[in-house]
């Protein structure tokens, strides 16, 4: 029998062992308050500087997987050592990839001063900012924070799954934020006849009027500094830690190819299963990249118990260290 052991990235003993170690947070801190998807932008300026003449970002993966990195590092100095949001208590971030190789991020925050209902407007925003007033922001906002369209507007939207959006777009309009049943609030989304605002994006070359209900959320501060899309959610279920996890189960991106001899009657199909890994993630592990990260850190103990001679009982204690 061949196994991976744990210290292999990627592997389903890592998962595994990386998963419970999110778990032990939660039984010390609780569950986490803000969850934070941060995905890399091929625009951005200290990508499209470094390319050659004719060049694009998908013809320079090392590139594109190197600044990423810093805003990474970068992002997370933010939210940890300037407490953008507050003292920061612990936090987790995995880093995952799309099909069309552009990385993405999911952050786990705990905070030490919990975000109170009546402040999660002041830190969240699922509404297109006022022109006049933060004319930077609403550009990064109309540019990067507006789902689809989908639905009648778009049929062939990638989150269409049986005629229906996956992500639950359009929301609804609702005039103050209140507590949801799943964890994370339904943000204030008002209408135009309530003060909202709305804009016109082209689809298909035709133009069209887009208001609060296809806004995802963000956080101002975040996207007016880093320019991308950063989705921000004040989550209070445990459900993300198994969404950042959740590779446990599914595993990793995978492609199932068929092989079979010419004029063979055996109806017996072998199966090869080949990973799928994008050209992106290919050069991040190249690099050496952190695709897990996390603070405190998680060490396991083991405690062996002998009863008999020929009998081993194992106990697996994970214990934090915090430097305090």
């Amino acid at each position: 029998m061949t196994i991976l052991p744990s210290t292999y990235i990627g592997s389903p003993r890592h998962m595994h062992e990386y998963a419970q170690d999110a778990m032990s947070y939660v039984r010390h801190y609780g569950t986490a308050d803000l969850f934070i998807t941060f995905t890399c932008n091929p625009q951005w300026i200290e990508i499209k500087q470094e390319l050659f003449s004719g060049q694009s970002p998908i013809d320079r993966h090392d590139i594109t997987a190197r600044v990423f990195r810093q805003k990474l590092k970068s992002l997370m100095d933010f939210i940890v050592k300037h407490n953008v949001f507050g003292e920061t208590r612990c936090w987790m971030y995995s880093v995952e990839w799309q099909k069309r190789g552009l990385p993405h991020e999911h952050i786990l925050i705990w905070l030490v001063e919990k975000i109170r209902p009546n402040e999660v407007d002041a830190v969240i925003s699922a509404e297109i900012p006022n022109v006049q007033v933060d004319p930077g922001l609403h550009e990064v906002v109309i540019k990067n924070m507006i789902h689809g369209p989908c639905g009648t507007l778009n049929q062939n939207s990638p989150c269409m799954i049986d005629g229906k959006c996956s992500k639950r777009y359009p929301r609804t309009f609702i005039s103050e934020t209140i507590t949801g049943n799943d964890g994370y609030p339904l943000y204030r989304r008002r209408s135009t006849a309530d003060n909202g605002k709305s804009t016109i994006v082209k689809l298909n070359q035709q133009d069209i009027e887009i208001d609060n209900r296809w806004i995802v959320p963000y956080s101002p501060i975040l996207s007016k500094t880093f320019k991308a899309h950063i989705n921000v959610e004040s989550c209070h279920s445990v459900k993300s830690i198994k969404y950042i996890c959740k590779y446990v189960t599914k595993g990793s991106d995978m492609a199932v190819i068929g092989i079979g001899a010419e004029n063979s009657n055996d109806e017996v199909t072998q199966y090869q299963m080949g990973r799928y890994v994008s050209s992106n993630e290919a050069v991040w592990r190249i690099f050496s990249f952190p695709i897990h990260e996390r603070h405190p850190s998680v060490v396991h103990l083991n405690y062996f118990l002998f009863t008999t001679p020929y009998y081993r009982v194992t106990v697996l204690f994970r214990r934090f260290f915090l430097n305090t």
